[in-house]
């Protein structure tokens, strides 16, 4: 009976998000107690032979809008060798664009990410549990380019760690070699270039803590 069920989840799940099915026949990646990736609405994917997408025990929804109408187009894109971890169930709404540079990794425990956000993983990005993202949010691991000065070498790359039960407000954007502490908050509109600790609320630009021993729910 419960493998009747599950068979009946999986064919509604693919009903509601038919771009799914090619995803889990072709993506490589060990997708275990029946979980599934689940592409939504206007989505384009660009996914190399050699890249991975893992679930323990849960699903990746990519893409999913919040509302029936929401015709917001989003885009996923893995290079050769990159992959993506998911603990539990993670959602990335709509508008999303993502991009996973060759032997990329990027580590998702559970909770969601809102409407247009960009993540550009060249190296390590890791967000934990019970994670609330909101719209807007641009999160980046990597300079890009090069600063060049006297005496000094710039480090391109540096991962990025969100921790758990982490509250991230709209419009912020989350730079190179950051982490996030558990139970912390990042007001909206704020720009993390330097660590924070855990149940902290830090703002501004560049961010800095200006309350600790928060809790929030």
């Amino acid at each position: 009976m419960s493998s009747l069920k599950t068979f009946v989840s999986t064919l509604k799940a693919f009903y509601k998000a038919p771009k799914s099915l090619l995803p889990n026949m072709y993506v490589k990646g060990n997708r275990l107690n029946s979980s599934r990736i689940l592409f939504f609405g206007r989505i384009t994917f660009n996914i190399d032979k050699t890249s991975k997408i893992n679930i323990k025990d849960g699903h990746l929804a990519v893409n999913r809008y919040l509302r029936t109408n929401d015709g917001t187009s989003g885009s996923l894109e893995m290079g050769k060798n990159s992959t993506i971890n998911v603990d539990k169930s993670f959602f990335i709404h709509s508008g999303c664009d993502v991009v996973l540079l060759e032997n990329s990794e990027l580590n998702l425990g559970s909770g969601y990410i809102n409407k247009n956000c960009q993540i550009r993983c060249h190296h390590k990005i890791s967000i934990g549990h019970g994670v609330a993202i909101a719209e807007n949010v641009y999160i980046r691991d990597n300079d890009s380019h090069e600063l060049i000065t006297t005496g000094n070498q710039n480090i391109q790359s540096s991962d990025i760690r969100i921790g758990n039960h982490v509250w991230i407000g709209a419009n912020v954007t989350i730079l190179k070699g950051v982490s996030i502490g558990d139970g912390a908050i990042v007001a909206a509109g704020s720009v993390v270039t330097k660590s924070i600790p855990e149940h902290c609320l830090a703002a501004g630009v560049s961010a800095k803590v200006i309350r600790e021993n928060i809790e929030w729910k």
